[in-house]
């Protein structure tokens, strides 16, 4: 980690600054290729000492957490950085205890999970719109801090994070999803209905920080107005909170193709994809 922080510092990136201005795309790009690396050797770190990583990713709507969980993924191995984004419960999965669904989805040893939400949305979305009973909130905040000390107990390495937007950036982004017909999927019901209740939303933000923020299993909340430097921060941030070790790689070379000792070509007619661009 040493010679990443110094590589980072060399080339200009700062995870600790404060939002301001955007950073050039190449200064961007540069900065984010560092941090992809570093993330190939966590892979490797944890596939081969078997941790077990989740990474809890909540906030509010149009705060960027999709954006942020790509660029976290783009480089690594999809069968070892899992993502998983739940729909609403069932019907079944509505009787079953409130954290049984989200426990099938934990890592085992080798495996990276990001939780695109999580069981917080007991204390979020479910309170804010009425889909629990208050009882049933007050039992959740009191017994995650137990249940998350019973994962990290038993090897889990657990790290939150909370992207907070602000009201005039998540008015920009939302309308931006209106009128911009590759973005009209992400704007749901819900989401105008979470824009619409603002306060509501913090008072349960709150609620959950203060019952659910330990010592052992803390909350790291990044400021999410710009979105390049958000990515940049968090995945820097990430990367320092595990202790993770770069293995030596043998040199790697291309073997020699085989010979084609008589192949020819097929003479089959395939269907070829029309080249239009």
């Amino acid at each position: 980690m040493s010679e990443f922080r110094n590589e980072v510092k060399a080339n200009g990136a700062k995870p600790g600054k404060k939002q301001g201005n955007k950073p050039g795309k190449k200064a961007y790009e540069k900065q984010l290729a560092l941090l992809h690396i570093e993330l190939v050797k966590l892979q490797e770190w944890v596939v081969r000492t078997g941790a077990k990583i989740c990474i809890v990713f909540e906030g509010r709507d149009g705060a960027g957490k999709g954006g942020v969980i790509k660029a976290l993924t783009e480089r690594v191995n999809p069968r070892i950085f899992r993502v998983v984004a739940l729909p609403a419960p069932t019907d079944r999965e509505k009787t079953q205890m409130y954290f049984q669904r989200y426990l099938h989805h934990l890592p085992a040893a080798g495996e990276v999970v990001v939780f695109d939400r999580s069981w917080y949305s007991r204390a979020g979305v479910e309170r804010v719109m009425g889909f629990c009973t208050e009882a049933e909130v007050q039992m959740f905040m009191l017994a995650t801090p137990l249940v998350e000390r019973t994962f990290i107990d038993s090897g889990l390495i657990l790290i939150k994070y909370w992207l907070e937007v602000g009201p005039e950036e998540q008015t920009r982004r939302l309308e931006a999803r209106i009128h911009d017909e590759r973005k009209i999927w992400k704007l749901s019901p819900m989401d105008l209905e979470s824009y619409r209740r603002w306060y509501d939303y913090s008072r349960a933000r709150d609620a959950m920080f203060t019952m659910t923020d330990t010592e052992y299993s803390p909350w790291y909340v990044a400021k999410a107005d710009n979105k390049k430097r958000t990515r940049l921060n968090v995945i820097s941030h990430l990367l320092s909170k595990i202790p993770y070790e770069a293995f030596p790689r043998k040199k790697i070379s291309l073997p020699q193709r085989q010979k084609a000792e008589g192949y020819r070509e097929s003479d089959h007619h395939f269907r070829y994809v029309p080249e239009k661009f």
